[in-house]
Formats: structure tokens, C-alpha cells, sequence
């Protein structure tokens, strides 16, 4: 677990890290928008380019992203699992008495994880690349015309911001849970059923309790600061973009431009 590299952010001096965290957000976005584009398999292809691209200039390996998918794993092979039981569609692929595969089991599962697998490794380097203060100021700015409606955007921003910087603190205490749980004797892998469920007890219960100390920490914390949201703040550092953010952004919105007409086309 100590490895999970999804809300942990690396100083890097990079191409990447030196954007503005606004235009990389609305990159975020708008690639996020081109995966969910009916677009095939090929609709892939250029979102993939796009982020080796932003490997390379953000000096990241492509094994650092990919350690964020390890708490994924089991979640997709439980979605295979639950495809291969419930389609039944297309190419029948194995049949072993009762248990069958078609091939509508497959593709249906393979565009899932490589959704899942594009979406966090895009979050990981958003993250990886950008200050937790860069972060909540530049999602603070885009949600800024909605003030006027009501929307709360500096307090939005905080809890994006807040909960993204204690992935990895959560995942390092449950860690130090788990060790220190085994040392007392649990195991958490063998057992009978209701062995295993009274060991995950022993390991949620600390640490949901473990949450909730450091949010009560952290709340003191920001109140002895004298922290008040609904204040008028000022700003010591100033977003500005450059014309790095503009082609970047520009190359995210024909990514975009491509998935939308090749799925148009049914290429």
C-alpha cells in the first residue's frame, strides 16, 4: 500500500508542473468526456498518445501511474466475474456444461478497465504534477462564475483538495493498522467466513476512528488559524497561463474532436 501513487504529489520540475493547475484541470475534464465516447477501441488510441505525451514532459514512469491501479485489481476481476454471468450475448467462446463465456462478456469488461485504467492514470499525473494549494486554488477559479447562483466554490475546492491529499495518508494508516493487527495474531487471509469478517472489523473500525481524529485535528487546526470560508481572502500567488496551457488544451479539445468523429463515422 505503500506504493499507491493516486493524491500523492511529486516536486518535479517539469514541463507538466509548471502549468497553470486551471488548464490541466479542464484537460482533466475534456479527456474524461473523450473516454466515454462510443468511439471503439481505436477511439483510445489518441487519449493513449495524449498521455504518453504527458509521461514524457512530466518526467513521470509510466510504472508510477500504473501502481495506482493495484486497489483496482480485484474490482475488475470481480466486474469479469459478474460479465461472463450476466451477458450472454455474441460469439460463444468456452462452454463447459453450465459455465459459458461469450465474447460480449469480454469487450464489455475490456472497455471498463480501460476506462478506469485511462481515468486514474490521468488523475495521477494531475496530482502527481500539482501542489494540493495549486490545486484547490485552481478548482476554487473555475468554480468561481457559479458564485452567483449560490455555489460555495473556495469550500468545494478545500474538500476536493483536502480529500485528495489524504489518499495517501489513509492508505499508509491502514497499512500500519494491518501490521499492527497482524502482530497481534489476526490474519486477515485464512479463516473460515466469519473469521475473515471479524478481522476486516478489527481493521475498518481503527481506522474509520483514526479518519475521524485527524478531521477533527485538522478542523482545530484551521480554526486556530483563524480559517473562515465565508470571508473575502486575498492571494499571495496569482494564476497566470502561458501559451504551454493554451496547446495543450487545444491538443485535449482535438483528442476530443477526433473520438466524436470516429463515432459519428462508426469507425
Amino acid at each position: 500500500m505503500n506504493n499507491i501513487a493516486l493524491g500523492r504529489y511529486l516536486p518535479i520540475d517539469s514541463v507538466v508542473s509548471r502549468m497553470d493547475p486551471r488548464s490541466k484541470i479542464m484537460i482533466l475534464l475534456i479527456l474524461m468526456i473523450a473516454i466515454f465516447i462510443p468511439a471503439g477501441f481505436w477511439g483510445y488510441i489518441p487519449i493513449v498518445l495524449f498521455i504518453i505525451a504527458a509521461l514524457y514532459l512530466s518526467k513521470l514512469k509510466l510504472s508510477y501511474a500504473m501502481r495506482s491501479l493495484k486497489p483496482m485489481m480485484w474490482m475488475m476481476v470481480f466486474l469479469l466475474v459478474i460479465n461472463i454471468l450476466v451477458l450472454h450475448e455474441g460469439t460463444l467462446l468456452v462452454s463447459w456444461g453450465w459455465f459459458k463465456i461469450y465474447s460480449s462478456a469480454l469487450i464489455q469488461t475490456a472497455y471498463v478497465i480501460i476506462r478506469l485504467t485511462l481515468m486514474i492514470i490521468l488523475t495521477t499525473i494531475l496530482t502527481a504534477t500539482t501542489k494540493p494549494l495549486d490545486l484547490t486554488l485552481g478548482i476554487e477559479k473555475l468554480l468561481k462564475p457559479f458564485e452567483k447562483i449560490g455555489l460555495p466554490a473556495h469550500v468545494i475546492a478545500m474538500m476536493i483538495s483536502i480529500a485528495l491529499r489524504f489518499i495517501p495518508t489513509l492508505i499508509e494508516e491502514t497499512n500500519r493498522i494491518m501490521n499492527a493487527q497482524a502482530s497481534r495474531g489476526i490474519d486477515m487471509q485464512n479463516g473460515s467466513f466469519k473469521e475473515k469478517i471479524s478481522a476486516v472489523l478489527s481493521l475498518i473500525v481503527p481506522l474509520f476512528v483514526s479518519a475521524f481524529d485527524r478531521a477533527d485535528q485538522l478542523a482545530n487546526a484551521m480554526e486556530a488559524r483563524g480559517y473562515d470560508p465565508s470571508r473575502p481572502r486575498t492571494r499571495y500567488k496569482v494564476l497566470k497561463m502561458n501559451s504551454v496551457d493554451y496547446v495543450a488544451m487545444a491538443l485535449s479539445v482535438l483528442v476530443l474532436a477526433i473520438d466524436i468523429i470516429m463515432a459519428v463515422m462508426g469507425v
